[in-house]
């Protein structure tokens, strides 16, 4: 067993998908719900983006080729879904629609879409599985993988669920601030997906 490896896989996985960085946005996307929603909501979108990466790691390459898609595509359509997501936060559109439903107990579920996708589960993170699962040929490479996965989605799950402390520590107005924040690094990140896509393509250098 390569340690080296496994210990590098974990890092360039971790640094990719980067919990800590997603942290507050879970909570800014998770805002105004109850704990027990949100640590939901937390599971929820680990399990999925689980599947996802793992699906990647087994399939890969052929689902892409498959669907016919490049992954400079797929970083860019993962880029302009993000780009509407901080359009949403910056203008609190998520806020105003739990206002309007009149106390119902039915919230906005940002498990899947963009927590799981592609916040967790982005061309980044795709990429890297697959990469990952490429260094060591069979289905040792893609156990791997799939180890080093869940581990880092384990530490995904745990930060998540401390959202709600993140939340009451920072109070109202800091979770206002905190959410316009990072819908401007959002939008920022989004851009940088799509212009990176597009420079893969070739267009521009």
């Amino acid at each position: 067993m390569d340690y080296a490896l496994i210990a590098t896989s974990f890092v360039t996985l971790f640094v990719i998908v980067d919990p800590i960085g997603l942290t507050p946005i879970a909570a800014a996307l998770t805002q105004g719900m109850p704990a027990k929603e949100q640590r939901k909501i937390a599971l929820r979108s680990v399990m999925v983006a689980f599947g996802i990466l793992v699906a990647f790691t087994v399939f890969g390459d052929a689902i892409l080729r498959f669907a016919g898609i490049s992954m400079p595509a797929f970083r860019m359509a993962g880029g302009i879904l993000l780009f509407i997501t901080a359009l949403d936060m910056l203008f609190e559109r998520r806020t105003k629609r739990r206002q309007d439903s009149s106390g119902e107990e039915d919230f906005d579920d940002p498990s899947v879409f963009p927590l799981g996708i592609p916040l967790i589960a982005g061309p980044g993170s795709i990429a890297t599985v697959i990469l990952l699962s490429a260094q060591i040929p069979g289905v040792l490479g893609i156990a791997l993988t799939i180890g080093v996965t869940a581990a880092v989605l384990i530490i995904v799950y745990a930060l998540f669920a401390i959202a709600p402390l993140l939340q009451r520590a920072l109070g109202k107005t800091g979770v206002n601030v905190t959410t316009r924040l990072f819908g401007m690094l959002l939008a920022a990140l989004s851009v940088q997906f799509v212009m990176e896509g597009i420079v893969q393509f070739g267009l521009l250098s």
